[in-house]
């Protein structure tokens, strides 16, 4: 049954994927009046920028390789670009239908129309480009809370959470090795990793030796990790099992108490499913622990923040939203999460969705910055 709904989904995608894609072909040629023989390279430009995102997926899975790479990165730079052209084009053209009416414009000549084009394709490059660069400024928030619980020994601890690296293809070597510069001038007692470590494909990742620089994180409390729908959309049992060989320690409806009594959950993603093998009701995953010590929780998928707040406690971490990534996709994840990016207090818990560090698709982030954050944890003397 979700196989013939995923079925369905996708082609409703792809149909409204071409559809755009036909839309901006259509009214490019009106823009700059194409003949033979530029048409034929405008045709092949547009078949390969729209097919590219598909055919390098499907590379990536099945023959992965630097040239699936190149291909999966064409496709995907494509996206924002397409977006804010259609979100253009379609203004110019409601303009064009009032205009129709109303008669406030001039005279609308060829040159006009060219000038028109020239304009709005060098202002949706301008818009992808700063894109791009904010979606490189990774932003370190720092955010003291109080826990009105004791711990063993200093009642002060400093924990680093991220979420959403999505390694692979697109997320390289150097996004690690800069994780791992800002890990090691933070100098967390804890690393929380809130899922999507890794992307939908995990061949990239063990082909690029992704991961490598995770495991050179030293604290004294360790690194945990939990995962994401994305470990699922790349095949679970692969993605845990490369996680493993890179030394993350994974919890999958489980807990660990650290020495000075902190008790850290890692939820399995909602990805999994409900039953034997899906995600415990969380009521269940906490029936055994102490409540008087820290409960700190890390969820991928901020869904039910009432079921942890009802469960007592302390810190709910998650990600997965990234904050719609592209505005205005922002108001969706907004309507979708009671909370899409940042704190939320309700009770006596504290709530965090991260915005993610690495990004889905694109390398590309508009109304939003990506971050790590450092929790900066004061207990009951």
């Amino acid at each position: 049954m979700k196989s013939y709904i995923f079925l369905i989904v996708f082609i409703i995608i792809l149909l409204i994927f071409s559809l755009a894609n036909y839309y901006l072909y259509i009214r490019g040629l009106q823009a700059f009046s194409i003949t033979q023989p530029l048409k034929k390279w405008y045709i092949a430009a547009f078949l390969l920028l729209g097919s590219s995102f598909f055919i390098g997926m499907i590379l990536e899975r099945v023959a992965s390789s630097a040239f699936s790479e190149l291909i999966v990165r064409i496709g995907t730079m494509w996206l924002p670009f397409m977006l804010y052209l259609l979100m253009a084009v379609m203004l110019i053209d409601f303009v064009r239908i009032l205009n129709h009416f109303f008669h406030f414009l001039p005279i609308i000549t060829p040159g006009l129309k060219q000038t028109v084009g020239i304009v709005t394709l060098s202002l949706v490059t301008l818009v992808v480009i700063i894109g791009y660069i904010n979606a490189m400024a990774i932003n370190v928030k720092t955010i003291p809370l109080t826990i009105n619980k004791k711990v063993e020994g200093k009642p002060e601890m400093k924990v680093l959470m991220v979420s959403d690296i999505h390694l692979g293809a697109l997320i390289r070597e150097r996004h690690e090795q800069r994780l791992l510069h800002i890990i090691n001038e933070q100098k967390p007692d804890l690393v929380l990793i809130c899922g999507d470590l890794v992307d939908s494909e995990i061949a990239p990742v063990i082909r690029k030796k992704l991961g490598k620089h995770i495991q050179e994180i030293k604290t004294p409390y360790g690194v945990y990790a939990v995962t994401g729908n994305h470990e699922y959309i790349g095949g679970i049992e692969q993605s845990l099992a490369y996680l493993k060989s890179i030394h993350v320690k994974v919890l999958i409806d489980s807990i660990v108490t650290l020495p000075n009594g902190v008790q850290v959950v890692g939820r399995n993603d909602r990805a999994a499913g409900h039953g034997v093998k899906g995600q415990k009701p969380l009521a269940e995953l906490l029936s055994g622990i102490n409540h008087e010590n820290p409960v700190i929780v890390m969820n991928h998928q901020p869904y039910n923040l009432s079921e942890a707040s009802d469960a007592g406690v302390d810190l709910h971490l998650s990600g997965h939203t990234h904050h719609g990534q592209l505005w205005p996709f922002n108001y969706i994840t907004k309507a979708m999460f009671e909370l899409s990016w940042g704190y939320l207090k309700k009770g006596a818990t504290h709530f965090y969705v991260s915005s993610g560090y690495g990004t889905w698709g694109p390398a590309i982030r508009l109304g939003n910055r990506p971050e790590v954050v450092v929790f900066n944890l004061s207990f009951k003397e």
